[in-house]
């Protein structure tokens, strides 16, 4: 046996390996003069070199056998959705929780063969194409996923997510998982916040989300068409309002500083976006000389009362009305749209408690938290606050790396350390304690391992006004060791950990698709799903077989078929080279679950449709022969003998 191998034969963790992570980390920051002292602040000391009383727990990853009680056995359903992000393939990805297991990748911004997303008509209409009708994009990369609210917590009606690389926002429909709009924001790079609101800011009466906010990271010349691309003063961000039924902007607000991360109040009042880069810079060193940076707070009815008011300008082409909120621009309080409260430099991730009564931005590059006060912040846009600062009532040393932060609904806070790959456990009012002067406060209760170097982390229903305090998901950039090797790029990992006790215990790893970012863990039975689609809901579905037909005009050709298990309505059709043609497909089942595919080979062509679902698809015909179009979704013992006959003449 040697030594890296337990006595059943497994791979143990190699210990140097953690060792060789924390080193490498440090140095990637050092000379950027971001340690800021951070190597004198352990994960289990509190300011002022007192030890926490609680001892960190380096528990191991356990299989599911040594924890019974989260197994979900065979034929049985897990408790939880586990909606998230899928990184650089620009999907969403569907989990069950606590299993882990992948119950569905839902296509956003990327082409996906199975489900025809990006290839279908219908697909490409709402993905959007070029004159030349090539997609307008076919890459994506979501970050953030979230649901919309009724009365605090989620009602399962819809889930919008991000596209950090294109700037555009998505939103998925909870009843099928599908999406149904995409947009752009204008003059906007690097969209990467994203949040909905929870009430309507000004209609009190309405209780649901009406509102979805974004924010954008990378700061470019306004307009971005060729001028002042060497003149990064002029250079600016904007913060995005989208309505959450039309999906159209409603106005933008120009501000100071890069956005990361978006929260939002549980009155509806306030949107907040933690940010990096106040100062401006356009390389990175430029991005380090401040002190502080801030967290922006957005009024939201002061805003929409300025857009109203016709106090708003345009940017380049877009009609999409823009505010000025920018720190110059709003010196006095009780005018003011926005409301900067510094934090320690480059925060990372805003999350608002569950009791509504605080936000928390993660220090990053300093070893804290910012416990910012939301009443505080009315203070000040009232003029009864004497700087946006003094919102700020705690600032615990939680360790080295504090990224994201969620929450038990216990008055208990989890927080992802990056640097010391960790997630810790404090509690806010013993923060506030201690930040009083109480120096016999402990904020610190628990810390656990995870591998390695988590991002975003988030709790059970945490960002609702329902938190369970049940679980917490861990989010880390590396795997290493975790998984079986399949090459220089390792699978990322996630870790379910139990978080129902007084100390955190690690249940499971499962996979992540490159690279896990944000997601959100909702009860199942808040999500309401369509077992099948009602085909009047296709203004082209092919009703009957009187309506399975080829028409012709011109050079446009279009073939209308049937889907019916195990045969489509025309065993062949025929066209000529050069016709552009047409197939629109209706599922004639009304099964759930039975669902068909259409392939066409050498034509690109693939997707499915759904019991009572039609879809089309658009090509020219430009390959003489026979293509055999066949069913490539399993559907019926005679699967295998589902196909027609595409024939192109010469």
């Amino acid at each position: 046996m040697s030594g890296n191998e337990t006595k059943d034969g497994y791979s143990a963790v190699d210990p140097s390996r953690r060792k060789f992570l924390g080193k490498t980390a440090m140095a990637g920051l050092a000379g950027t003069g971001a340690v800021l002292g951070l190597t004198a602040c352990g994960s289990s000391q509190q300011p002022g070199g007192k030890l926490a009383t609680a001892a960190s727990a380096a528990a191991p990853a356990s299989s599911s056998g040594e924890h019974p009680e989260y197994d979900v056995p065979p034929g049985k359903l897990d408790t939880y959705y586990l909606i998230s992000s899928g990184g650089h393939s620009g999907e969403v990805r569907i989990l069950g929780c606590p299993s882990g297991r992948t119950i569905k990748r839902v296509p956003v911004f990327n082409i996906d063969p199975m489900s025809g997303w990006g290839i279908t008509n219908e697909s490409r209409a709402i993905i959007g194409t070029r004159p030349d009708g090539q997609l307008k994009y076919w890459t994506g990369d979501t970050h953030h996923v979230h649901g919309s609210y009724k009365d605090g917590t989620y009602d399962g009606k819809y889930f919008w997510v991000n596209d950090k690389l294109n700037a555009r926002v998505a939103r998925i429909k909870g009843d099928t998982f599908d999406v149904d709009k995409i947009i752009d924001l204008p003059n906007v790079q690097g969209h990467h916040g994203l949040f909905p609101d929870k009430r309507d800011p000004v209609d009190a009466s309405i209780n649901y989300t009406t509102r979805v906010f974004a924010g954008a990271e990378f700061h470019i010349p306004l307009p971005n068409d060729g001028r002042d691309e060497n003149s990064p003063e002029k250079y600016g961000c904007l913060f995005s309002c989208i309505d959450a039924e039309s999906m159209e902007v409603r106005w933008q607000c120009r501000i100071d500083g890069n956005m990361d991360l978006v929260a939002t109040t549980y009155d509806g009042k306030l949107a907040a976006s933690n940010q990096y880069n106040t100062e401006g810079g356009v390389h990175y060193e430029d991005m380090m000389s401040a002190e502080q940076d801030s967290c922006v707070f957005f009024n939201i009815a002061r805003i929409e009362h300025a857009v109203a008011g016709g106090k708003f300008t345009t940017i380049g082409d877009s009609k999409v009305p823009v505010v000025d909120g920018r720190k110059d621009a709003n010196a006095d309080p009780k005018t003011a749209l926005t409301c900067y409260v510094p934090v320690p430099k480059n925060p990372h991730g805003v999350n608002a408690s569950p009791d509504g009564k605080y936000f928390v931005c993660s220090g990053k590059l300093s070893p804290t938290c910012s416990v910012i006060e939301i009443d505080l912040v009315h203070k000040w846009f009232d003029g009864e606050l004497a700087k946006p600062r003094d919102a700020v009532v705690a600032e615990p040393n939680v360790g080295l790396g504090p990224l994201h932060t969620a929450f038990d609904g216990r008055g208990n806070a989890y927080t992802t350390l990056f640097l010391d790959s960790k997630i810790v456990k404090w509690n806010v009012d013993a923060a506030i304690a201690q930040f009083k002067g109480n120096t016999q406060s402990n904020v610190i209760i628990h810390t656990i391992d995870v591998h390695y170097q988590p991002g975003h982390g988030y709790t059970s229903m945490g960002e609702t006004k329902e938190p369970d305090g049940k679980f917490f998901n861990s989010g880390n950039k590396f795997s290493k060791d975790r998984f079986l090797p399949v090459g220089p790029l390792h699978v990322e990992t996630e870790q379910l950990i139990d978080i129902t006790g007084e100390q955190m215990k690690l249940i499971h790893d499962h996979s992540a698709a490159p690279e896990p970012h944000d997601a959100i863990i909702v009860r199942a039975d808040i999500i309401k799903t369509r077992q099948i689609y009602d085909l009047n809901e296709f203004p082209n579905a092919v009703k009957s077989k009187e309506e399975s037909t080829i028409e012709r005009n011109g050079k446009n050709v279009h073939i209308r078929l049937m889907s019916q298990a195990p045969a489509y309505s025309m065993r062949e059709f025929t066209v000529k080279k050069g016709d552009i043609v047409t197939i629109t497909v209706t599922n004639h089942d009304k099964v759930e679950d039975l669902t068909h595919g259409f392939g066409i080979p050498k034509y690109n062509i693939n997707f499915c449709i759904n019991p009572q679902e039609t879809k089309s698809v658009t090509f020219v015909a430009d390959k003489p022969g026979v293509f055999w179009c066949y069913c490539t979704h399993f559907c019926h013992a005679l699967h295998l003998e589902m196909r027609s006959r595409l024939i192109v003449e010469a």
